[in-house]
């Protein structure tokens, strides 16, 4: 088992282990939060909402920031580029019951850094200061940032950023191994992480491209980082974290999910998202979830994942998208792709 003085502790809140999932615009939403809690998830982190209240009105505010029901910490995720309207969203959303407020530094998107918002606040090291000192004031529950290493390869000023974090207060810093203008593109570096972890005393969490519990050691190994923060790797592959905690626990890989498992997590989430966003809204969500997890089912090729996703596409009810679960896992050497399609075909559930 883990010694509990060798994992991190963000403010009071001691995290039971070092696997973490990243908050992810338009993924991380309080069903997958579950999901992925339930499967291993140290702490979960909530989809970026706007630090603009004017704005917390639309249905989509409203939904990120639910988090009724949820065990704690509940942490949630700021952006902007106001010092005094984020500190303002931190009071905000701690009253709410944020128990730990996450401040946006990395997210690579135009439409964020075109508002001086997300990795574009990195070009501006006074503004940092200004922000993060701002919003440790705001609030007592703990504040916590994410960065990426800079804003472009000329500007890897992360451990100056790290410093000045710390200096604020900052409790814990996750640092995705690219800089901005990589955006996703190329590989995470981790030399930065490593530099960023020995320049401060706070937790610092290690993010981008860690895919599977054996690159998540390595990755903790060269950094000495307190955890991973897993965010794409978790995309239809919500067993990650308790492979990543269960081969950092024991040294030796868990074994993988068996068809029966997977098809009642693929259920249980389908539902979970009818549920919280209605059936039309819900349909619509679950096509990408169902997609992800097609991508790493080794039982199709390229071609029979894509006549799978056009047949799941293609249907416009909750009744529909439950029965192409139970076809996809039929154990039947005759439950092909062609098949499922077929037997959804056939299936009066398919009707809007």
């Amino acid at each position: 088992m883990h010694d509990a003085r060798h994992l991190p502790r963000i403010g009071r809140h001691q995290l039971p282990n070092r696997v973490v999932l990243a908050p992810m615009a338009g993924v991380t939403d309080r069903p997958f939060r579950a999901l992925c809690r339930r499967l291993g998830a140290g702490l979960v982190v909530g989809e970026m909402v706007t630090s603009d209240p004017t704005l917390w009105h639309t249905r989509k505010s409203r939904l990120r920031m639910d988090h009724r029901g949820e065990p704690g910490p509940r942490s949630v995720q700021i952006a902007g580029g106001d010092a005094e309207m984020l500190a303002e969203a931190a009071r905000l959303n701690a009253a709410m019951g944020a128990e730990i407020i996450d401040i946006n530094m990395g997210c690579p998107a135009k439409k964020v850094c075109n508002k001086a918002a997300g990795s574009a606040l990195l070009r501006d090291e006074a503004l940092v200061a200004e922000i993060v000192q701002a919003v440790v004031a705001a609030v007592e529950v703990p504040v916590t940032l994410k960065i990426r290493t800079g804003w472009c390869a000329e500007s890897n000023n992360g451990v100056r950023v790290a410093r000045i974090a710390e200096d604020a207060g900052i409790q814990a810093l996750a640092v995705h191994g690219r800089h901005r203008q990589q955006r996703y593109a190329g590989s995470a570096e981790y030399d930065t992480i490593a530099a960023i972890k020995a320049a401060v005393g706070i937790p610092v969490f290690a993010n981008g491209d860690i895919d599977g519990p054996e690159k998540a050691r390595r990755i903790l190994d060269y950094t000495g980082a307190d955890a991973v923060m897993v965010g794409r790797g978790a995309q239809g592959n919500p067993w990650i974290f308790r492979e990543i905690d269960h081969y950092l626990r024991h040294g030796e890989p868990l074994t993988p999910p068996q068809d029966e498992e997977r098809a009642a997590v693929l259920r249980d989430h389908l539902g979970a998202l009818h549920g919280f966003y209605g059936d039309h809204m819900g349909v619509r969500i679950a096509r990408k979830h169902l997609g992800w997890y097609l991508a790493g089912d080794v039982r199709f090729d390229d071609d029979g994942r894509r006549a799978l996703r056009a047949t799941f596409n293609g249907l416009e009810s909750p009744p529909a998208q439950r029965r192409f679960i139970d076809e996809l896992f039929r154990h039947d050497p005759a439950a092909t792709p062609r098949h499922v399609a077929r037997a959804m075909a056939s299936d009066g559930t398919c009707a809007a």
